[in-house]
């Protein structure tokens, strides 16, 4: 039976100041915990309804379905929760092809950007400090274990930028087509926030400014969502390594 402690610690976990004081994360349901189960990341507990996981006994606690529903973020939680040690950072490897994110703020859009490297072979991504943490509960649902395979970076994106010595692409209105433009194997694509796009500060820092064009006729769609925009950006950035 889980303690009013154990609530308390598992339900401050939601937060990225609980996070960051116990320096632990949640996964949550069958899949997601599998995928970590089998990575590097470190357990420290373990809550589940079914006695279905690989892993040290003395970490993993049987719960009832109702307690699940205590601790779980989601409305209809899936078996089990899992708390997981948040590792050190490690430093990008600065070769190949980079995604770095310019105060991205939506969990949704972090999650499906992160599972969007995995697809494609990315194995760094770097975010700006104020981008979404990438051990919110809501990013780490949506990577779908791809979090185990990407290397997420936090820096001073402007810094990061200014020290590295690799080609720079921005995502912009009015840049070169994305669909025609000579493409490398490897440099740094960043895409901006939500609303307001690539800041200022990282625009001066681009070297090559790129564009998805929009087809149609009417053309009053503002902007394409950021992680549908990453989709198609990798996409031809990988296309084109196939091509050559």
């Amino acid at each position: 039976m889980l303690s009013k402690n154990q609530i308390k610690l598992i339900k401050s976990l939601s937060q990225k100041k609980g996070r960051q004081q116990n320096g632990s994360f949640i996964v949550e349901g069958i899949k997601g915990i599998s995928e970590f189960l089998k990575s590097d990341y470190n357990l420290k507990n373990l809550y589940t309804t079914k006695p279905i996981f690989e892993a040290p006994q003395d970490l993993i606690s049987g719960i009832s379905e109702v307690e699940l529903k205590k601790i779980s973020a989601l409305k209809n939680p899936n078996t089990a929760l899992a708390i997981f040690e948040i590792p050190e950072q490690i430093k990008s490897q600065d070769n190949g092809l980079i995604v770095a994110l310019d105060d991205v703020r939506d969990p949704g859009n972090l999650g499906t950007i992160i599972r969007l490297c995995d697809w494609y072979g990315i194995k760094d991504l770097v975010c700006s400090l104020n981008t979404v943490d990438c051990y919110n509960t809501k990013v780490v649902q949506a990577t779908m274990g791809s979090l185990t395979r990407v290397n997420v970076q936090y820096v001073d994106l402007q810094d990061y930028l200014e020290s590295n010595k690799t080609e720079v692409f921005g995502t912009f209105m009015n840049g070169e087509n994305i669909y025609t433009a000579t493409l490398p194997e490897q440099g740094i694509i960043i895409l901006g926030n939500e609303a307001n796009g690539i800041s200022d500060a990282i625009e001066a820092k681009v070297n090559r400014k790129i564009t998805i064009p929009q087809f149609g006729t009417i053309k009053e769609t503002e902007s394409l969502n950021v992680a549908n925009a990453t989709a198609i950006l990798l996409s031809e950035f990988s296309r084109r390594t196939i091509e050559k």
